[in-house]
């Protein structure tokens, strides 16, 4: 009798072990890596990226899951080849940072007077980037899974408040490359690259009189103390163009059903939901900089007039790039505004 109960007790043992194992081997974890080069408490870390990983895992019933790394696989320049070339899974970052002309067509994202706020913008650049321009085929070696925008980019300095084109004359102003580059230096402002978390360090030190950057910044680089004035213009002085890419051979490693439930979260979704994200810290931003002495103001219409004038150059030089690659840059660009609702 002892021996049958034994036996049986260690059949079903077997058996639940067995069970056991089919049940790890279904729900078996593939784990990508996403690099992230913002500081970790950013809000873009903290509010974007990590959620939209916990979705994922949520979404694929835990068999894909997204680790979002305390530090950098690389300089924030290096993350789209990161992703291209298989270092890290998934990556995120700024066109503007890329060297070369690999995104052209990404630069619609980056121009002047382009929306109020970065959801409207962000789900427009989403729709023109990816549907009249072909993002994905821009994008080679990855899955595009997002793109997005920040809030309306302003001019912050601390020599002088800008009231004649003139006065942005030899100011030492870092951008993040790409369309306010050339746009600052035609306007006669000698330009800085350099990441963002450099910014602090070479602002206070009186390396550079200033940055371009949305309201959000200020807070988040702790940079309110060493600027005194901000300059704003209707639809944004500029903005940058941001993408979420994944590399493409891992991205094929997936079943069609996670592709599925990563695709429901990613594309125009995860623009809107990108937006939201910087529109409440640019509001945090805002708040901030409404308790210090910077003085907020916006464009007068001579300098106005005279940004309108750059930037109109710009977008014509960067249409007739992309007439040539057989694309309507021109039409793309009146497309994305009319979805933002912002007259030019």
């Amino acid at each position: 009798m002892r021996i049958s109960r034994f036996m049986a007790r260690a059949g079903l043992a077997f058996l639940a072990a067995g069970l056991g194992l089919g049940l790890v081997a279904a729900r078996a974890e593939t784990e990508l890596v996403m690099s992230s080069w913002l500081p970790p408490k950013h809000p873009i870390v903290v509010k974007l990226m990590k959620p939209w990983a916990r979705d994922v895992e949520q979404a694929t019933d835990g068999r894909v899951s997204v680790r979002v790394l305390a530090k950098p696989l690389g300089a924030p320049p290096a993350h789209y080849d990161l992703a291209k070339d298989g270092v890290a899974d998934i990556t995120y970052g700024l066109h503007s940072f890329t060297k070369d002309d690999r995104f052209l067509r990404s630069a619609i994202g980056q121009f002047s007077f382009l929306g109020d706020n970065a959801v409207e913008v962000s789900k427009a650049y989403w729709t023109v980037y990816s549907g009249m321009l072909d993002a994905q085929k821009e994008h080679e070696g990855v899955k595009l899974l997002g793109l997005f925008a920040h809030g309306p980019g302003l001019f912050h300095n601390n020599e002088r408040k800008i009231e004649s084109p003139e006065d942005f004359a030899g100011l030492k102003i870092r951008t993040p490359g790409g369309y306010i580059a050339g746009l600052c230096q035609d306007l006669g402002v000698t330009t800085q690259f350099m990441g963002p978390g450099e910014v602090y360090e070479k602002l206070s030190r009186g390396v550079i009189d200033g940055v371009t950057f949305p309201m959000e910044a200020l807070k988040a680089f702790k940079l309110t103390d060493d600027l005194k004035y901000s300059m704003s213009v209707p639809g944004g002085l500029y903005n940058t163009s941001w993408f979420l890419v994944m590399n493409e051979a891992k991205w094929n490693e997936l079943s069609d059903a996670d592709k599925a439930a990563i695709e429901a979260l990613s594309g125009e979704a995860f623009a809107e939901r990108a937006g939201a994200v910087w529109d409440e810290a640019d509001a945090g931003g805002r708040e901030l900089v409404s308790e210090t002495d910077i003085e907020v103001y916006e464009a007068n219409d001579a300098v106005l007039a005279k940004v309108k004038e750059v930037a109109a150059k710009h977008e014509a030089d960067w249409a007739a790039k992309l007439s040539e690659q057989g694309y309507d840059g021109a039409a793309a660009l009146s497309e994305m505004r009319k979805l933002t609702g912002t007259t030019y």
